[in-house]
């Protein structure tokens, strides 16, 4: 497959993931590098890599799958959403695409399954890129709260991005509120969020990460946080990258919850030269 510029959302695919038709995004050749998106209210890989997907499809093939509970992938009526859930859903769309072996860069949530990947199959991770990452030292923020309360409206998802998502408010159009608002109210969509995080075995409890299991994660990492972060502290990066066994970090100034939205064209760069280095340079 060849490179191909990204002009919407309508430019993914669909293909049976362990029984869940899951809409993905692929473009690019070369090295395979999964994207994994967050779990804030209307997101989708699209609304999360639509900058970062262009810039890696020049040199590597990116899958960005909308994971099971989000965008526009199916909502199995009887599904509960749990860590293992999205990791197992991860795992099935990476057999169907016959993918051995690949890069993940996840964004929060999907940095959280990208863990719980790493440490249930580290030979089939090259790499791996966490960006605002909750993991140890990890306890409840008011953008999480805020995250986590969002009541669907136009005002309320123009208020939670531009309180717990951007420093620069002029990021925060009103193409981005609409489409992010469209999104959460879509049929099923709020009722899938509610039941991930406010039901009485919700998914949320479930993100936690203990210094343990960190330590057993030897797939090489780059930490990637933006110091204003108002739902993952900066703080939380440096507990995980001392904890990691090879592990380098990244912090951007002037930068919240969103590096690849934020700081687009740095965010891009660096993981470029992070997934380019040769293996032997960090064994």
């Amino acid at each position: 497959m060849s490179a191909t510029t990204v002009t919407d959302e309508a430019t993914g695919r669909t293909i049976d993931a362990g029984g869940i038709p899951t809409h993905y995004h692929d473009l690019g050749s070369g090295d395979p590098v999964l994207l994994l998106h967050g779990s804030g209210p209307g997101v989708s890989a699209w609304a999360n890599w639509r900058l970062t997907i262009p810039a890696l499809a020049q040199q590597y093939r990116v899958i960005a799958p909308d994971i099971v509970g989000f965008g526009h992938t199916e909502r199995p009526a009887d599904i509960h959403y749990s860590l293992a859930t999205w990791i197992d859903h991860t795992w099935a769309l990476l057999d169907a695409l016959e993918l051995e072996r690949v890069s993940v860069v996840g964004n929060s949530l999907g940095g959280r399954i990208a863990l719980g990947m790493a440490s249930q199959h580290p030979e089939r991770l090259d790499r791996l890129v966490l960006m605002g990452v909750p993991g140890v030292g990890m306890t409840p923020t008011e953008g999480l709260r805020a995250l986590r309360e969002y009541e669907p409206s136009l005002e309320n998802m123009r208020r939670l991005l531009l309180d717990c998502f951007a420093v620069d408010p002029t990021i925060i159009t009103d193409d981005l509120v609409r489409i992010r608002h469209e999104a959460s109210v879509a049929p099923g969509a709020f009722e899938a969020y509610r039941d991930m995080f406010f039901s009485p075995r919700h998914a949320g409890s479930q993100l936690a990460i203990e210094a343990d299991e960190v330590v057993t994660i030897t797939t090489p990492t780059l930490l990637v946080h933006g110091r204003e972060d108002k739902v993952v502290p900066v703080e939380v990066a440096w507990n995980m990258v001392r904890l990691l066994p090879d592990a380098d970090l990244a912090v951007f100034a002037r930068c919240g919850h969103w590096t690849q939205i934020e700081r687009p064209d740095d965010f891009s760069e660096i993981v470029r030269r992070f997934l380019a280095r040769p293996a032997a340079i960090r064994s």
